[in-house]
């Protein structure tokens, strides 16, 4: 597989220099030059397979010669070492001899080390990049910017990889407690990341990302890599999940139409979606649930995109006023706002809808949302109230609740008990740097510590 630049399709490259490059020349977003395509009869046999399997298949489609088939199984049988349940609100599984007549269904992604969906991007991306330098013995210094969860799967994902350096850039107090505590404890002070707590919005630091891809002596000097969703590498391993787990859901249900909601902020979970019902994944429409940062959602209701200074929001992740992936689901649709409204239907929610769900859906079933799933939830449940047929709805289930233990508590009154990693997270020293969000901060840090 080629990628070209959304700016200029004459400019190309393979997927490993791609991954490297993270933008091409004059900050354009690398897309595939095709997408495959796969008939009901590879489908089934796709969907009969393990997703860590899934994944590989599909991940020769993606990279080049430098990645054997082998290569392949190997890094999705390490990165994918954890389940990928879709379950009910009252918790039984995609299974119509259990639950004959549900239609009501959490994809969650949580499972992986930091309890995040970006845990299945991120894992994969550390590992190919791995291989790649491996053979090159090259050299590669990461800033990535994190609203909450990035940051910590990235930082796994890295952590003490030979020939890489993390830097992870968060908004100072625009995180949760433990997202913060998770990003500021991970390794030892030897480590090979670093935490950067910048004064100002999610917007300042992903801003700062782009700023510092943009000065061409900063980049040469530090052989920087953005490990953000501005890189490819990050947006097609999110397309295996969608891919795969609508062929389950398709094999359960299958005379129902498909829908998926997708709490978004960055838009790159929606991006791999689209691309995997491109692919022929079964997936009928995607519901695009916002908080109060909802560009993307006037831009389904006007068909125009404007950009705006973000907001916090009890959502934190999502507080996103400036969607890298936009450009990339226009890209996907040939400019075509008619194609893209057909796919995709949104709505945004304030933090007092949002507290309501998390308290009415723990009270009516047990089962305990994050911010962002019930912001998900929400938009699903207004797509749904318009739409008179039976059809499969899956939210997507972004973080484990654990991860917004602060907020969830106050709202639900009772105690959300820590997964291990994350108790253990609690108990460690942050380390961690304040700084400034200009680009000169940043590069005095970088000459410093890169």
């Amino acid at each position: 597989m080629n990628y070209h630049s959304h700016k200029d399709s004459e400019i190309k490259a393979s997927f490993g220099d791609a991954l490297l490059a993270s933008l091409a020349p004059g900050g354009g977003l690398w897309m595939p030059d095709a997408l495959p395509f796969f008939s009901p009869h590879e489908t089934a046999r796709l969907g009969a397979m393990s997703f860590a399997d899934c994944a590989a298949e599909l991940a020769t489609h993606f990279t080049d010669e430098r990645f054997s088939k082998a290569d392949l199984d190997e890094i999705c049988d390490d990165a994918y070492n954890y389940p990928v349940p879709i379950r009910t609100l009252s918790g039984e599984a995609l299974d119509p001899a259990l639950a004959p007549d549900a239609e009501d269904f959490v994809l969650e992604l949580f499972h992986g080390p930091t309890l995040a969906f970006k845990d299945f991007a991120a894992r994969f991306m550390g590992r190919a990049a791995s291989h790649l330098m491996g053979t090159t013995k090259q050299k590669r210094t990461i800033l990535v910017a994190t609203s909450g969860d990035t940051g910590g799967a990235i930082g796994d994902a890295f952590l003490d990889q030979k020939g890489i350096k993390v830097f992870i850039l968060f908004p100072k107090g625009g995180v949760s407690k433990v997202q913060e505590q998770q990003l500021t404890t991970m390794g030892t002070a030897r480590s090979n990341v670093k935490a950067i707590s910048v004064d100002g919005t999610f917007d300042d630091c992903q801003q700062l990302v782009k700023q510092a891809f943009g000065n061409s002596e900063l980049t040469e000097k530090h052989d920087l890599m953005s490990a953000n969703s501005i890189n490819v590498g990050r947006v097609i391993p999110q397309s295996f999940y969608y891919f795969w787990t609508s062929l389950q859901a398709k094999a359960a249900y299958p005379n129902r139409p498909l829908v998926y909601s997708i709490p978004s902020g960055n838009l790159g979970n929606l991006t791999g979606g689209l691309i995997a019902k491109k692919m022929g994944a079964p997936i009928d429409r995607f519901v695009i649930g916002n908080n109060a940062n909802d560009p993307f959602v006037d831009y389904l209701s006007t068909g125009v995109y404007t950009p705006r200074p973000s907001v916090p929001t009890l959502s934190n992740a999502m507080d996103i006023g400036r969607p890298n992936n936009f450009p990339r689901i226009v890209a996907l649709h040939d400019n075509n706002y008619a194609a893209i409204r057909d796919v995709c239907w949104g709505a945004s929610f304030t933090d007092d809808e949002t507290e309501r769900h998390i308290r009415r859906i723990h009270t009516e079933t047990g089962y305990v949302m994050c911010p962002h799933t019930a912001v998900g939830h929400l938009a699903m449940e207004k797509f749904a109230a318009d739409v008179p047929e039976p059809f499969t709805r899956i939210t997507v289930g972004t973080a484990h609740p654990a991860k917004f233990a602060d907020s969830v508590e106050r709202i639900l009154h009772t105690e959300i008990p820590l997964p291990t990693p994350l108790a253990k997270a609690m108990k460690k020293k942050k380390r961690v740097h304040v700084m400034a969000p200009t680009l000169d901060a940043l590069s005095d840090y970088l000459s410093i510590h890169a």
